[in-house]
């Protein structure tokens, strides 16, 4: 699946896994080698009501993933409830095509930034959240410009960086780019779970509780938010491109 787009070979990929039966953690974790996306989620779907969820990079299990699990609840018809290593998240299918997931909110804290991480960049703010580091730069142009030290960036005791601005077209609140290499995503196409924080740090700059996100990638995306209270709503569109059978 591509997720957070309505057209093909855009967004960010996602491999869909649905279990039919018990797998151990390293056949998942293989798995998600082999297919090489930034996240695949494995579903259980023998889980009844709340189907059990897991995402795993080419490297890693992960505690949350935003892009899959739009990924899963598009495969699955869109409305879904899901339980995961960060509680249960429910997925609701609008009208307009768009799936809408209940994530929890992220509000990241002032913190420091070894000026290695983002060379030649000065940033406006910098923030530590939950699961990563997030800059404000001055505007968009320096965002779809960066080139951050990646090796930097792994070294970070946390899962990754997130770098923001102001959105410059119209429509766009602000941009984003998701840097992951620790992980082995050096950078994200489109990234739901950093809109957890990205959303509750530009409400607060704001003053509006819906927004709309670009991430700026080179096969870029975008995602609705709304903040409510201590959860975000994140929505987007999927678009499925391949449909196959595991034969192992």
């Amino acid at each position: 699946m591509d997720a957070f787009t309505d057209q093909p070979f855009r967004g960010n990929p996602a491999g869909v896994v649905l279990m039919t039966e018990p797998r151990p953690d390293e056949w998942m974790q293989q798995v998600a080698a082999e297919l090489k996306h930034a996240e695949t989620a494995f579903v259980d779907v023998t889980g009844g009501e709340v189907l059990p969820l897991r995402w795993f990079t080419p490297l890693a299990e992960v505690d949350l993933c935003g892009h899959a699990t739009l990924a899963a609840a598009h495969v699955l018809g869109g409305t879904r409830r899901f339980s995961t290593r960060s509680g249960e998240l429910v997925c609701n299918a609008n009208r307009d095509g768009w799936v809408e997931m209940d994530f929890p909110a992220d509000n990241p804290l002032p913190a420091e930034l070894p000026a290695e991480v983002l060379p030649g960049v000065a940033p406006v703010s910098v923030a530590r959240g939950v699961s990563d580091y997030l800059v404000e730069v001055g505007t968009a142009a320096e965002v779809r410009a960066l080139a951050p030290d990646l090796d930097a960036v792994a070294a970070l005791p946390a899962r990754g960086l997130i770098v923001t601005a102001p959105g410059e077209a119209e429509g766009i609140d602000f941009v984003s780019r998701c840097f992951y290499p620790a992980v082995g995503v050096p950078e994200d196409p489109v990234t739901g779970s950093a809109h957890c924080a990205l959303a509750p740090w530009w409400a607060a700059r704001t003053g509006r509780s819906t927004l709309v996100g670009e991430q700026a990638s080179v096969r870029g995306g975008v995602v609705r938010v709304t903040l409510r209270d201590d959860r975000v709503g994140l929505s987007g569109r999927a678009v499925q491109v391949l449909r196959g059978v595991l034969s192992v």
